[in-house]
């Protein structure tokens, strides 16, 4: 049998390194702000709004606007929870849609109702693609 002996350290020495946090007070300060204002994505509510756009009935005229920003925040969802986790990188396929849609998102929504009618479908098409190879690939859950 053997016995092992622990020698303390000379005074004023400490046993361990210091800790050191892994982040700076403003960088817990942006983390804590995005917290604050994330908001879940609802696939639910994705979906309704997916049946509105490209549906068998155009959009409202007054609601196309509003269905068009809310698509576009859809597509930016998804697209961030496509490439939000690096243990799990997205397929091929996933960033085609997601690169497929980056112009999108930034495309102006057009003045002339059809116009815009048509743009909110391009959206709309983009964002069911993506959704479904997202629900797929169980990155995220699909509509109860």
């Amino acid at each position: 049998m053997s016995l092992t002996v622990l020698v303390p350290p000379p005074a004023g020495k400490p046993r361990t390194p210091q800790w050191t946090p892994p982040l700076t007070a403003e960088d817990l300060r942006s983390a804590l702000e995005r917290i604050k204002n994330w908001t879940p994505l609802d696939v639910e509510a994705v979906f309704d709004d997916l049946d509105t756009a490209i549906g068998n009935q155009p959009p409202p005229v007054v609601t196309t606007g509003a269905l068009t920003d809310r698509l576009r925040g859809y597509l930016k969802q998804l697209s961030d929870i496509t490439i939000a986790n690096g243990r799990y990188p997205p397929t091929a396929e996933m960033v085609q849609l997601v690169e497929r849609g980056r112009p999108l998102r930034d495309e102006r929504t057009p003045a002339d109702y059809q116009q815009a009618v048509g743009f909110a479908r391009r959206l709309a098409f983009v964002v069911s693609d993506l959704a479904e190879v997202l629900i797929k690939a169980r990155y995220i859950k699909g509509a109860e």
